[in-house]
């Protein structure tokens, strides 16, 4: 690879690592390429990135952004992950290294919160940012439905009540 190329790879991820809310930080041995592919796939239908890098270069990129503070963990074969959304690029780094012993979650950071592998499996287990949403929405629509069944129900009791003294003065 030559000169220009370097640093132009290093130039995008550097505004990677500008724009992404989550970074995760991969090992991996003995990957094949369609496995690595799969991956990469996974990653893109979540919205987030997955990219296989040289260490030195990885490192020159994590310079000026909030995450420099992980370049420690750029040692032995290591690829990242990265998402605008903070659970995206966890969830299917940690489900895919649940289903593939070849793939190693080692760490990462969210901003300037740096994060264990345990932390980042931990993120992982949480919901995305459409469930929460979708949870949001069903907990805005049930107080409605709530008052609107409070609201009927004094209607119901009254006539009931009505109707039980007009059965009252029949009987009688």
């Amino acid at each position: 690879m030559d000169r220009a190329r370097k640093e132009e790879l290093v130039t995008e991820l550097n505004q990677s690592f500008a724009e992404a809310a989550l970074v995760v930080v991969t090992q991996q041995t003995g990957l094949t390429v369609s496995e690595s592919t799969e991956l990469r796939t996974r990653m893109r239908e979540a919205g987030a990135g997955y990219k296989v890098t040289k260490n030195r270069l990885a490192k020159l990129a994590l310079a000026g952004t909030p995450y420099e503070p992980i370049t420690d963990l750029f040692s032995g074969p290591t690829a990242i992950a990265y998402s605008a959304d903070p659970v995206a690029a966890a969830r299917v780094a940690v489900n895919y290294a649940k289903e593939n012993d070849k793939l190693t979650v080692v760490g990462g950071a969210m901003g300037d919160t740096l994060l264990d592998e345990n932390a980042v499996k931990a993120l992982a287990s949480l919901p995305s940012l459409d469930e929460l949403r979708g949870k949001l929405v069903g907990l805005l629509n049930a107080p409605a439905t709530k008052v609107a069944g409070v609201l009927q129900a004094p209607a119901g009791q009254l006539a009931r009540v009505f109707g039980a003294y007009a059965n009252q003065d029949e009987a009688a």
